[in-house]
């Protein structure tokens, strides 16, 4: 099981920091050229701000399952906080299921959704390219954020200890400091 388990994670994180760091790179990429663009040459590109309306889509989203995979999602810790170790491991474990559930519903809306754009053929305004497509990475996205937490889930099932995801147990997680 903890093989699967990390053949799966290892699987998600390559894709998640592959769409996080080319739609970050692009991002710079055409900001830049954009505006090189209009002070220098007195023309903008066209479709800079939609493009880049895209691509913060798809860092959210896949950025969101980055997030919980290295535990460093909003977390209120509060209560959870004054438990004892038990009661936390019970805690974090019917988090984890919960909120892995919600995400899967929520990724199963969310296709829904993507599809009724397709259906209705709905396109950009600047670049007049379907924006099913774009917003298809809404549900991915969603999908791997509840994978994580589904994974977290097993592995404080199947193992000592409290997981946030399958790398990062409770209280490894860094601490922004904020």
């Amino acid at each position: 099981m903890k093989t699967l388990l990390l053949t799966v994670s290892r699987g998600t994180e390559l894709i998640e920091k592959c769409v996080i760091i080319c739609a970050i790179l692009l991002m710079m990429v055409n900001s830049t050229a954009n505006a090189i663009g209009r002070y220098a040459f007195d023309r903008s590109i066209f479709f800079s701000e939609e493009l880049n309306q895209f691509l913060i889509v798809a860092v959210t989203f896949v950025g969101f399952a980055y997030a919980v995979r290295k535990g460093r999602n909003i977390r209120m810790t509060a209560l959870y906080d004054s438990l004892n170790d038990r009661l936390k491991k019970a805690l974090l474990t019917l988090i984890s299921l919960a909120t892995g559930l919600l995400l899967l519903f929520l990724t199963y809306k969310s296709v829904f959704y993507v599809l009724e754009i397709k259906d209705i053929n709905r396109l950009s305004p600047a670049l007049q390219f379907p924006v099913y497509i774009v917003y298809s990475i809404i549900p991915i996205g969603l999908g791997m954020a509840s994978l994580q937490f589904l994974i977290a889930f097993v592995m404080n099932v199947t193992h000592e200890g409290r997981y946030l995801s399958y790398e990062i147990k409770d209280g490894e997680a860094e601490d922004i400091g904020v």
